[in-house]
């Protein structure tokens, strides 16, 4: 039997974050409009854009309708994730699939015959590591990156302290309850929370607060390196090399 490294390779918690979790991510609308601006004013016309733990390609389906001419490359380590973005992308030209694993630097050898890229775009993917590999792979980005080219990293990270996780979690789980009651009115909040506070993916995450993180982009060589975007414990920060 194969080893389930990840909780993400499960296809029912793939489907459950999909279905019942990602549309109550706060401010999610406004996240993907802060990042269009960000790279229409850094690199406006993008020719080749990867989207790094894309799930089911959601920053790049969204990138390409802001930038029409861009080719979009899209990457993850789940089978579940891969199928969905094959689904949602069957139509779309200009995007190529890849199923590839970042926690190690072998996942640099399936992006060797498309770099470099003009931006390099992450969602929700990079917590899951420990510092030292998250480190790695901003440097690594850094790399894959053209002169000038643009990285944005959408974010979990971590509060200063345990009452300001608290308030998050408690704001999370409001959106949460409400998204879901709108295919469910007799969702009990109770019930939400209990499946947020024991989710599967839990018990992976290796949060780093946003501060550090943009110092580690800062040593590497990224420029104009800021959190652009910040809400709780929902970090957009990046650079330009």
């Amino acid at each position: 039997m194969t080893k389930v490294k990840s909780s993400w390779e499960l296809e029912e918690n793939a489907k459950y974050f999909l279905e019942s979790e990602r549309g109550a991510v706060p401010g999610s609308d406004l996240q993907l409009e802060i990042m269009a601006s960000i790279i229409q004013q850094w690199r406006p016309n993008p020719s080749n854009l990867l989207d790094l733990g894309c799930g089911d390609g959601i920053l790049g389906r969204f990138m390409i309708t802001c930038f029409p001419g861009v080719s979009v490359v899209f990457v993850d380590f789940s089978d579940p994730m891969l199928d969905a973005a094959k689904a949602s992308l069957s139509h779309v030209p200009n995007s190529t699939i890849l199923k590839a694993d970042f926690s190690t630097k072998e996942w640099l050898e399936a992006l060797e015959p498309e770099l470099p890229f003009d931006v390099i775009i992450s969602g929700f993917a990079i917590h899951h590591q420990p510092d030292q590999r998250k480190k790695e792979i901003y440097s690594e980005i850094y790399n894959l990156l053209s002169k000038g080219g643009v990285f944005l990293n959408l974010e979990h990270v971590e509060s200063s302290t345990q009452e300001v996780s608290k308030l998050f979690e408690d704001y999370y789980i409001e959106h949460l309850h409400n998204f879901q009651l709108k295919s469910n009115p007799e969702t009990s909040k109770e019930i939400v929370a209990d499946g947020f506070r024991n989710r599967p993916d839990k018990e992976e995450d290796q949060l780093a607060p946003v501060e550090k993180q943009c110092e580690w982009l800062r040593e590497i060589g990224f420029k104009d390196v800021d959190c652009y975007f910040k809400q709780f414990e929902i970090g957009l920060f990046g650079g330009r090399k």
